[in-house]
């Protein structure tokens, strides 16, 4: 079971635009010709920040249109948030805030020895970062720059702390990284 944080963001590190729009990413590949499908095969539960799910919501009929239904997602979803947010029909999903570590529990419960994914944003895989929960970063990167916007990865993290195990070529617009997190280096953190 691993704690992953599973991402695409541009060639200068944004996972949005200030605006949150995704607009920029959909051109560059196939959700189905990258490793998505096998990556959440292996997935037990969600978390979920904020403007992730809201992003969601405001496309609720894009997503239909291509997953085929409002909420794509089967595994129970925990959405970090402090506002009240509206919820999507038929999604098995529980709003909660506060200490990541908390949460975190009940998801390994749920995940069943499956995988948890951090689906978004950056600045909450960055709490479970910081909280030592985070074991595993896929990011895919894509030939595109935006300047500005909402950022992968919040934190400072210096080397040995992320391991490259796996490089792989999705398109002529995506590449895939993986990282290992390696726990305990107080060197790899500044």
């Amino acid at each position: 079971m691993k704690t992953q944080y599973y991402a695409a963001t541009s060639l200068d590190g944004f996972i949005a635009t200030e605006d949150d729009s995704l607009n920029w990413l959909f051109p560059l590949g196939d959700l189905n010709n990258s490793s998505y499908p096998e990556f959440i095969a292996d997935v037990g539960a969600l978390a979920m920040g904020s403007a992730t799910y809201e992003w969601m919501v405001r496309n609720a009929d894009k997503v239909a249109a291509e997953a085929g239904s409002k909420w794509p997602y089967t595994q129970p979803a925990w959405i970090f948030s402090t506002r009240k947010l509206p919820v999507i029909a038929g999604a098995d999903i529980q709003f909660v805030n506060g200490d990541v570590r908390i949460v975190h529990a009940a998801m390994r419960a749920a995940a069943d020895k499956k995988n948890i994914w951090i689906v978004g944003g950056g600045n909450l895989a960055g709490q479970f970062y910081d909280a030592g929960l985070l074991d595993e970063m896929i990011v895919q990167i894509g030939s595109a720059t935006l300047v500005k916007g909402k950022p992968l990865f919040p934190r400072r993290v210096l080397s040995p702390v992320l391991c490259l195990v796996s490089v792989r070529q999705m398109s002529t617009g995506m590449a895939e990284l993986r990282y290992e997190v390696h726990k305990g280096d107080p060197g790899g953190v500044a």
